[in-house]
């Protein structure tokens, strides 16, 4: 059975980027033995937070784009055998581009 997460409000789900650490030596080290990655993609984005008036303010971030955040942001979860993060759009440091 697949699943599908729609975040609400202001959340988004993001799928954490991990990659291998080659030292100089040549020697790999595995994700393991390696810090929590701070680059992700963002799977699913929720509609946008509501004012107090109930207007609704639009996401900056889209569904596709990496960015960055915290270390320890947001709140990790396993489904299928894959790692997710839901976390607040507040959360998010910066939308990575490439040149």
């Amino acid at each position: 059975m697949a699943l599908k997460l729609r975040p609400l409000g202001d959340r988004v789900v993001i799928k954490p980027i991990e990659h291998e650490t080659q030292l100089p030596s040549g020697i790999v080290l595995p994700e393991t033995a390696s810090e929590k990655p701070q680059i992700g993609e963002v799977l699913a984005v929720g509609p946008g937070r509501k004012t107090e008036d109930g207007t609704r303010i639009p996401m900056d971030v889209q569904v596709g784009q990496k960015v960055t955040f915290p270390k320890y942001a947001g709140t990790e979860l396993r489904l299928n055998g894959d790692t997710y993060l839901l976390m607040r759009e507040e959360d998010i440091l910066a939308i990575v581009e490439e040149e």
